[in-house]
């Protein structure tokens, strides 16, 4: 079944209202313009407490962007699944052994606009290296990866620069870890380190 794009409107004032509140109340201010794409991975990093995703959808709202993001589905019981499913919620079924990768690229294929937000550590908690699941897919779709940002020591969010990776992992996360080197999460200390397991596997060939 094909994917169909979030049904609420990102422009509507009221919606928009509500984020630029949330933004005021929580000190944030906007850094950056998404970009004028149809379809693009959106990293979001750094990625240490459950208070990222509510900076990041006030501040794609606030934006006028509609993102999407993916959960387990048993977060899409009613009634909360309409609500989820409205802004942006992609449920996954990860008992399965269906790759989620080739599902979200897929999801690409099918969609004329879609911004797919991962967040690359792929939990709150620390963890030895960044789950490449984001490289991969915006490979397989042929997409870009936008480099999305929240600094809470600066309390500054926001659209970085939009990078065409080359599929040299090690080289495209140089570019990528120089744009992160500055940020700052919720808990720093919960930050991991910015590198793929891929990137050994790069300089075993001598890349």
């Amino acid at each position: 079944m094909p994917y169909t794009a979030p049904r609420f409107h990102p422009g509507s004032c009221i919606i928009k209202s509500v984020a630029r509140f949330l933004l005021w109340l929580g000190g944030w201010k906007i850094s950056g313009q998404p970009p004028d794409l149809p379809r693009y991975v959106l990293v979001a990093a750094p990625h240490t407490s459950n208070w990222d995703f509510v900076w990041v959808m006030a501040i794609a709202v606030r934006c006028g962007v509609r993102i999407s993001w993916f959960a387990k589905d048993a977060m899409f019981i009613p009634p909360f699944g309409t609500i989820f499913r409205r802004f942006g919620g992609i449920p996954v079924d990860r008992s399965t052994s269906t790759d989620l990768v080739a599902r979200l690229t897929q999801r690409f294929a099918e969609s004329e606009k879609l911004i797919l937000t991962v967040p690359v550590e792929g939990t709150r908690g620390y963890v030895p290296h960044w789950k490449s699941g984001f490289y991969r897919i915006a490979m397989a779709a042929g997409v870009p990866v936008v480099l999305g940002h929240l600094n809470y020591r600066t309390r500054v969010g926001g659209f970085g620069r939009a990078l065409h990776l080359t599929g040299n992992v090690s080289a495209d996360m140089d570019q990528i870890r120089d744009f992160y080197k500055d940020a700052h999460g919720k808990y720093p200390d919960l930050a991991s380190p910015m590198r793929l397991k891929e990137e050994q596997s790069d300089q075993a060939r001598g890349d």
